[in-house]
């Protein structure tokens, strides 16, 4: 079996390789990033309509001036990051299964947004009026030690990691790439022996597509 790389920041990296455990894989962890919460303070909630969450780094990072926000709806990119923000104290208006651009569009386009979200932030295309405050930043770890990476399969849950695990490495022919999404996937540039998405952004999927990595033979 091959060895699975989970590179996410933690706490997000721990879950991950606790799961991918459980399904029987070899998983290793190295973060290439980790979560610092940045110097931030909400704005009036009234101008809002409700309150767009992408990532559960906000919650975790985003300290007590994230609660004088708790009269805002959430709209939740996905169940992790509604379940990360229902147990801080907020009510869920809308959880995604796909991309915030398919969350954006499957709700009223009249909504103001407030966007508590991380530095690294793509602008998504949305008819709503949404207003980014980022709360959190994604710092590269230095010199990450990525150990066995021939025959590796690299799990990339976003395209900054995607990009970073392309920069730091140089022999790509026999390590697989499995990727949150497609623009994940392609962040990650090519030279791989496999570049593959998950059918879902979620890490249910994501293990999923690396579970079939991991028990696919390494090349002769």
């Amino acid at each position: 079996m091959r060895p699975l790389l989970v590179l996410r920041p933690e706490p997000g990296t721990t879950a991950t390789v606790q799961r991918a455990r459980e399904r029987g894989l070899e998983a290793v962890a190295v973060p290439l990033f980790e979560i610092e919460p940045l110097d931030w303070k909400a704005p009036d909630s009234t101008g809002f309509d409700g309150l767009l969450l992408t990532s559960a780094n906000v919650v975790r990072s985003a300290g007590d001036q994230l609660k004088a926000l708790r009269g805002l709806p959430v709209y939740a990119v996905g169940q992790a990051t509604a379940d990360a923000a229902r147990d801080a104290g907020f009510s869920i208006a809308s959880v995604g299964d796909a991309d915030v651009e398919r969350l954006l569009r499957s709700i009223d386009p009249r909504l103001k947004l407030l966007h508590a979200c991380g530095e690294d932030r793509r602008a998504p295309a949305a008819d709503q009026q949404i207003t980014a405050v980022p709360v959190y930043r994604a710092k590269p770890i230095g010199a990450p030690d990525l150990g066995r990476l021939t025959g590796a399969v690299a799990l990339i849950h976003s395209p900054r990691a995607g990009r970073r695990f392309a920069e730091l490495v140089d022999d790509r022919g026999s390590i697989s790439i499995a990727a949150i999404s497609r623009a994940a996937a392609d962040s990650a540039g090519g030279g791989w022996e496999t570049v593959e998405s998950a059918d879902a952004p979620n890490d249910d999927a994501l293990l999923a597509l690396a579970t079939r990595l991991c028990n696919k033979p390494p090349p002769e």
